[in-house]
């Protein structure tokens, strides 16, 4: 390994660890200072003065703020997120046994938001200035900024409440329920796993419209980015040489102009999914959709700051996966970058 590739390394690795230690003390502040009471979400608003004392003093809140700052990062550095007082089980168990339903849901709609912001951008871009390219902003700028919980309460009033095409509240019909194994904790994995057709076909009407309106926002982002971003290939040299070649427009348009773009779009539709795992906080608690999104929701209204101090702290987690993700992907598809 050269000199200059090991400070790379390091110098990533602090960046990493420096990012770290941030969203620890952000957590640590952001339990502080939130209007909740911990002990009284222990104890109960009926619990006496005795009771709220011990339970003050075992929680370790009469220290001064600098040791119990020491004492939680000790704790989060081992792994020990405490106990969630809505279930009773660790933090950490909470939050795997609802992930699966999360990931299950921000994977079907960034392949909803990839697969139509897409192709929109690319024709936006292609036809600028025409009808085309004002209805693809016009429907880009509607997802991007009608609240994604007003979509969610529509959408249940016509697709289920209306046309019966949509599925109730939860991940699969209550008669399925303990039906088929749960291999994975994807329950369109799990349904076909197990070979039970009716099960799979009900986890699709359940899944299809949340993920739908959750990815409206990941349609209009990546829709508008690669618009952005196909506007500045198509005015480069190298797409006008092609065209005076006598090259089919859609050659240009696909094999060269797009293929430029690849790169840049990987960033973007990492980003856009580790916004889908955070916002599908609403989405989830509309459908009564039981994954992560929910289960901060429930801690919030719970006062049960061991987990939404975890959850907090997982969310940031994930960005910085994702940025990593997206990092290095960007230098094994573009060797200019490394």
């Amino acid at each position: 390994m050269t000199r200059s590739r090991y400070l790379s390394v390091v110098r990533k690795v602090g960046v990493i660890l420096i990012t770290l230690l941030g969203l620890l003390t952000m957590t640590f502040v952001i339990g502080r200072l939130m209007p909740i009471d911990p002990v009284l979400a222990v104890v109960g608003p009926d619990a006496d003065s005795s009771t709220y004392e011990q339970v003050f003093r075992e929680m370790g809140l009469d220290r001064p703020i600098w040791v119990q700052y020491q004492y939680y990062l000790q704790d989060m550095l081992s792994g020990d997120f405490g106990r969630a007082i809505l279930t009773g089980y660790p933090v950490v168990s909470d939050i795997l046994r609802v992930l699966p339903a999360t990931i299950e849901l921000a994977s079907v709609a960034i392949l909803f938001g990839v697969g139509l912001g897409v192709p929109l951008g690319v024709y936006a871009a292609t036809h600028r200035g025409r009808l085309g390219d004002h209805l693809t902003r016009l429907i880009t700028l509607f997802g991007y900024s009608t609240p994604v919980f007003w979509v969610g309460m529509v959408g249940l009033i016509i697709f289920y409440a209306w046309l019966n095409w949509a599925g109730a509240a939860g991940r699969i019909g209550f008669a399925f329920d303990g039906m088929f194994t749960q291999y994975t904790g994807f329950y369109l994995i799990d349904t076909l796993l197990s070979g039970n057709w009716e099960a799979f076909v009900s986890a699709v009407r359940h899944i299809a419209l949340p993920a739908l309106i959750l990815g409206l926002n990941s349609v209009s982002f990546i829709g508008r980015m690669t618009r952005s971003f196909m506007l500045e290939q198509l005015s480069q040299e190298y797409i006008k040489t092609a065209r005076v070649k006598g090259l089919s427009e859609r050659s240009v348009i696909w094999k060269h102009a797009f293929k430029n773009i690849l790169v840049q779009l990987l960033t973007i539709v990492a980003l856009a999914y580790g916004g889908l795992l955070e916002g599908a906080v609403l989405i989830e608690t509309v459908f009564a959709w039981p994954g992560f999104g929910q289960y901060l929701t429930d801690s919030l209204l719970m006062g049960d700051m061991n987990a939404v101090m975890a959850s907090v702290l997982f969310i940031g987690l994930v960005f910085v996966f994702l940025n990593l993700l997206s990092d290095a992907l960007y230098k094994l598809f573009d060797p200019r970058t490394r």
